[in-house]
């Protein structure tokens, strides 16, 4: 059997190694700048569209510094600040770029910022002003700057990196010494489940079960659905439903919840003793007769 110090020394050795070729590996700035664009063109045409204007054009897409990029269009446009929202998000999300991000809209007369708003992965730090308020047809200048990638004296990504390898390393050396004792999981615990209605609810397993019949269900699905077998016949608040399934999870966006019980209520729709009732204003309550 080889010495403990054979095994500390090989971590050190890959975290070495690692860091030497972060170091001299680095990040494809094109690439993120090039998908940006071609999003960014593509929110571009939504805003024209909900104008119904199909034929005027996106003029190029500018990267003006790192990681800020600029829109600007051959026409005036009129637009609501909830569609520059949601066709922003919308396209960013569609390439999968970064949900950290400002969004200014310019005037091109005189430069000033007619309207601005930041989107966070962070929901409690989102600020969507006046979304409600149609910004007047005239020529609009629309930047984007993400606020994760913005360099810091060009360093914090990489030392980032190189912490986060770090820590693996002293994790994986830390692990090798400990002496785990795993629990053996009994046959009783892993089949565990409780009964809503003519279902059987396994909720480590993540699935309904129904005459012989399995029903998977996702994470989120789950999480509702243990709440409510946890508490039959009672109003929880749709606060708390939030707070539960969605608190550190990312940005929880317009009518996730409704949809998520939607799913549900259609996985029980042939179960009579079994509703999901909405009370308006306050929540939802799961009836079982």
């Amino acid at each position: 059997m080889r010495h403990p110090y054979f095994y500390i020394k090989t971590v050190l050795v890959v975290v070495v190694i690692s860091v030497v070729i972060t170091s001299c590996t680095k990040e494809a700035p094109n690439e993120i700048s090039s998908t940006t664009k071609v999003a960014l063109r593509e929110a571009g045409n939504q805003l024209l569209l909900r104008n119904l204007d199909s034929t005027s054009l996106i003029l190029p897409v500018k990267e003006l510094e790192p990681y800020v990029y600029s829109i600007s269009f051959e026409k005036p446009l009129a637009f609501e600040p909830s569609d520059l929202v949601t066709v922003i998000n919308s396209s960013l999300n569609l390439v999968g770029m970064s949900q950290n991000y400002r969004v200014e809209v310019l005037q091109c007369t005189d430069g000033e910022v007619a309207y601005s708003y930041e989107m966070h992965v962070e929901e409690k730090r989102t600020i969507i002003p006046c979304a409600g308020r149609s910004l007047p047809k005239a020529c609009y200048t629309i930047n984007v700057a993400y606020l994760d990638r913005i360099p810091q004296n060009g360093y914090r990504q990489k030392y980032s990196l190189y912490l986060f390898i770090f820590g693996v390393g002293v994790y994986l050396i830390v692990l090798y010494f400990r002496k785990s004792k795993v629990e053996p999981i009994s046959e009783e615990k892993s089949m565990s489940y409780s009964e809503i209605g003519s279902f059987q609810f396994y909720p480590e397993e993540h699935k309904l079960v129904k005459s012989a019949t399995e029903i998977s269900l996702s994470k989120k699905e789950c999480e509702l659905l243990e709440i409510f077998a946890a508490n039959p016949n009672q109003i929880i608040k749709r606060d708390e439903l939030m707070k539960k399934v969605w608190e550190d999870n990312g940005v929880f966006v317009g009518r996730s919840l409704d949809t998520y019980i939607s799913k549900l209520r259609k996985i029980f729709k042939d179960d009579d003793a079994i509703r999901i009732t909405n009370i308006h204003g306050v929540g939802y309550k799961l009836e079982l007769d």
